[in-house]
């Protein structure tokens, strides 16, 4: 298929069915820890990247020939890009909801989420998985390259007021690059803001998979027990 793709097993997710909504690697931002490497194109412009009925019909094509023994969890708006650059991510949204009769999770960098047509689109989410590797416009530009414009206090603003509007699960995800965002003084500013956000869940992770820049390396096993203490209760590592 085009668009859809898995079911991929999560340990978060667990059976997760993936939609693309943009062609591979069209992002607001280009992070260093990126395991599909460089942006190829990176903006801020939202639009319809995608044939939705075409998406729609892959979705009815999985359902009629899965296997009925195969459980799916969710369906993910993921994949190769920013899933929100999609313009009407949020009809596109309803409509899988209608066919599937799952729950949709979205997996966002938070970028779009400045923009009131984006908060309102995921407000038909059951989950919102927001990313959160900095508070500092600095250290965002380091470790995430956003586009020329944004910044992170506005992200944060924009995070809070989808907060507010949401009724569904949110699960706030930050990603530790090692000499990064990682010190236990950086972490805490990470961790004050995430306390107002109210998210569900903290999922805090550090790459794995070969990065974006060859330079980049994991926190250490400690350093990730150490940022569960920090964030608390709520935190998983993932």
């Amino acid at each position: 298929m085009k668009y859809v793709y898995g079911p991929v097993v999560s340990r978060r997710l667990g059976k997760s069915l993936g939609i693309s909504t943009v062609p591979y690697k069209i992002c607001s931002l280009d992070c260093v820890y990126c395991q599909l490497k460089k942006t190829m194109d990176k903006t801020t412009q939202r639009k319809k990247y995608v044939d939705e009925d075409e998406i729609l019909e892959e979705v009815r094509t999985f359902f009629r020939n899965k296997p009925q023994e195969l459980a799916i969890d969710y369906i993910t708006f993921s994949g190769s890009g920013e899933p929100t650059l999609h313009e009407s991510i949020g009809p596109l949204i309803k409509k899988v909801k209608a066919i599937a009769h799952l729950p949709v999770a979205v997996i966002t960098n938070s970028t779009t989420l400045m923009d009131p047509e984006v908060r309102k689109g995921l407000l038909f989410a059951d989950l919102v998985v927001p990313s959160l590797d900095a508070v500092t416009q600095p250290v965002f530009e380091k470790i995430d390259r956003p586009v020329q414009g944004i910044k992170i206090k506005d992200i944060i603003v924009a995070l809070k007021k989808f907060r507010k509007a949401f009724r569904g699960r949110f699960w706030l995800e930050v990603m530790l690059v090692r000499g990064i965002n990682d010190s236990a003084a950086y972490l805490k500013r990470i961790k004050k803001v995430a306390d107002s956000l109210k998210p569900d869940r903290i999922q805090i992770n550090s790459p794995v998979r070969p990065p974006a820049e060859k330079w980049v390396r994991p926190v250490s096993a400690h350093t990730l027990k150490e940022a569960k203490k920090i964030f608390g209760d709520f935190c998983d590592i993932v």
